[in-house]
Formats: structure tokens, sequence, C-alpha cells
């Protein structure tokens, strides 16, 4: 979770692939079917890959990690797609991502999906990278060392004009998915061949990333391994504890996920009144224009989840039995037989993601008879949020090499 956690916490023609000169020379959208184009944004050299991994990372993280070189420099396109909403009868959508591709002259490459963070603004999301610290270190690590990289921007982020669809499980599956369905097609005219994929996510990403497995293992599409940092893996256990066991290290900014997922389970699952049935009436006007994306004084929203939340909702029994806490019931993807493998990185300092949800993956897979030996869960040790995320990331280039 990037700006939106601070922000409540503080306050609130075909492109030729082996000419880059001609291709930063042209920004004009190419159509790729009637569904898909693509737009060619910039072109990184290997001195700013290198400086986002040496000085632009730690500043933002706020730790010291030891990241390989980038090796070649990276072009970096915005792909529009046409994709539907499954929550709300398959309305049609327009959505956004990134495909960023290393400038060198090899037929094929890995890929990698990333599936982004929490963040507050729309456009701070992987195809507008500038706004997006965590797309930077992921271009800098992987494409600058010659992986193919995506990253859809989410239903209501980056170009749609939809609300956000936070936390809303089918609508990450469908949006992530048609991503990569359209990133093939680009590569496809432009000549460029994949051969393995891989998926990795950062918090709210790390549960997008466990949902995107889920879906692909289903379409059966092959997936050489997946990896998250900071993953929400049970939602519902995770809002459990921020409201009945409380930590003294709970983020102040934890009241955003409470406001996004309200508002957005609402809008995407139909039920009218939803948000307003969980925020309190002196928080819910501006808790809604936080959500809508528009002008606000982030201090007028408390971090005092006791003023935020109708107290009924801090009965355990009450919450499980509520339409919200039905919902998030439902916000999982680990509880089925994972076939690929995965690895959950998770921090032991961790102000959002406890070590018991950071670890639900592996123990629910391991309670399987002799245990499921594809999930396994790592700690990155005294860890924040975003530390654990900095820290994961050469962990999971380490790993994805290796296979």
């Amino acid at each position: 979770m990037l700006k939106m956690m601070r922000t409540f916490a503080v306050a609130a023609a075909l492109i030729a692939p082996l000419a880059p000169a001609a291709q930063a020379q042209d920004t004009a959208p190419v159509a790729v079917t009637s569904d898909v184009s693509y737009q060619f944004l910039a072109r990184w050299d290997v001195d700013k890959l290198n400086t986002i991994l040496t000085t632009d990372t730690p500043k933002f993280f706020g730790v010291d990690v030891t990241y390989t070189p980038a090796t070649n420099a990276v072009n970096l396109y915005r792909i529009t797609y046409n994709s539907v909403i499954p929550e709300r009868g398959n309305h049609p959508i327009q959505a956004s991502g990134l495909l960023a591709i290393p400038d060198t002259q090899a037929a094929s490459y890995p890929m990698v999906s990333y599936q982004h963070g929490t963040v507050y603004g729309r456009e701070e999301v992987p195809s507008f990278m500038e706004q997006s610290p965590e797309t930077e270190l992921m271009i800098a690590q992987f494409a600058g060392q010659g992986y193919l990289l995506i990253g859809a921007d989410y239903f209501g982020m980056g170009i749609s004009s939809e609300p956000e669809g936070y936390m809303v499980k089918a609508s990450h599956q469908q949006a992530t998915y048609d991503m990569l369905m359209a990133s093939r097609a680009v590569l496809n005219q432009m000549k460029i061949g994949s051969d393995k994929l891989f998926l990795s996510g950062w918090s709210q990403g790390g549960f997008v990333t466990m949902a995107m497995l889920e879906k692909l293992e289903q379409s059966g599409v092959p997936v050489a391994a997946a990896a998250t940092a900071s993953a929400p893996q049970d939602v519902f256990a995770l809002l459990q504890g921020f409201l009945k066991f409380p930590r003294k290290n709970d983020a102040d900014w934890l009241n955003s996920i409470v406001i996004l997922s309200a508002f957005a389970f609402e809008n995407y699952y139909g039920v009218p009144g939803l948000a307003r049935s969980v925020i309190t009436d002196d928080y819910y006007e501006v808790s809604k224009k936080a959500y809508d994306r528009v002008p606000f004084d982030p201090k007028d929203i408390t971090t005092d989840l006791t003023k935020l939340v109708r107290p009924e909702y801090f009965d355990p029994e009450f919450f499980a039995a509520s339409a919200y806490g039905r919902l998030m019931q439902q916000t999982q993807a680990y509880r089925r037989v994972i076939q690929s493998p995965v690895r959950n990185y998770y921090g032991e300092a961790d102000e959002a993601i406890t070590i018991g949800v950071g670890r639900m993956a592996e123990t629910y897979a391991m309670a399987m008879g002799t245990g499921n030996t594809n999930v396994e869960a790592v700690s990155t040790g005294e860890t924040s949020h975003r530390g654990t995320y900095a820290t994961a990331v050469p962990e999971w280039k380490i790993w994805f090499d290796s296979k």
C-alpha cells in the first residue's frame, strides 16, 4: 500500500521491436484488435533504472536492500483493453495496464505479471509508472534484467472511469486475466515470444496475485511460480483482528481498508446502503469522497476505527452475519488445492499484515493430509509493510531465475 496509506495516515502501422529510436518518436496508439491497443510511453535507460535501485527505492521504502543492477534499457507501453465486470452481469469496461519490454534483440523473454498495492490516486498505478514507486522497482529489477513485465491497473484505476473495485475478487481476476491476454496479443503483433509466466504482488496486490493464480489454474494457463509480499490472504480474518484483537503496532491507515472495501462492495456486489451500514454518520460523507477520489481534507477522516466503524461491527458474531462480513468471508484465494509453486513473503514487524495472515496459505495447505508443499511462507525478518516488499523483490528475482 503506497500513497493511500500515507494519505490516510498523515492527514490523508506495426512498431518494430528492434528499433527503439523509431519507437520513441511514435506515441500514437496502435490497434491490435478491436478490443486491444497499445501506446509507447517512454524508454528508460540503464542509468535511470539503476538510480531507481540504488537511490529512489531505499528513499521511498525506508530500507537498504542490495539489488542486482540493470543490464539493459526498457521500453514502456500502456495497453488499453476491453473487459467485463463479473459481479455486475459482465458489464463492459475499458481497462489499462503496463507492458515493459527489455530493449534487447532477444526473440523471447520470461514474463512477470505484477499486481500493485493499494494507492490513493487513480493514476498511481503501473501504466502511469512514474507515479508508482513500487512499479518502478519492478521495472528496474525485472525488465532491466531481461524479463517482460506487465501490470494491470485494476478496474476503476488508470484510464477506467468506473468506481474502484477494491478487493472485489472476480473483478480483480478478470482485470488481470484479460490484461495477460491483451499483452500476449500485443507481443504477438510485435513478434516477441514469452516462454514462462511468473506472478507477483504486494499488499492488496498479494491478494490479487493469489486470486489471479486461482483463475489461471482453473483456465489451464501454466504458471511457473507465484510470489507475494505482505499479502492479506484472508481479509475477513484480517479485519476481525483490527476490530476485535488490535495490536499495538496496527497502522493508522487501516481505515482505508474499511472505507474502500465498504464502498467497492456496495457498488460491485449491488448492495445499496452497505457502506452507510458500516461507516458512522460522522465520517460517511468524507469517506465517500475518499473512495470517489474527489477533493477532501484527509485530516477529516479519523484513524480511530472505534469512531469510523459502527459499534455493532465490533461484535464478531454480528460482523460475521452481516452483509459486509459475508462478502468479506468470500474474499480469499487460498482455501483450495494450489498446484503451482507459491511463496508468500511476510514481515515480522508488518503494521498491516499479521504473521498469522501472512502464513495462512501455507498453514491451510499443510493441513491437508501429508501437506501440499507447493505453498511456502517465507519471513523477511523484522520488516515493516513497505520494508517487506522492498526486501522480498530481489528474493523473487532469485527464485524466478531458478525456474
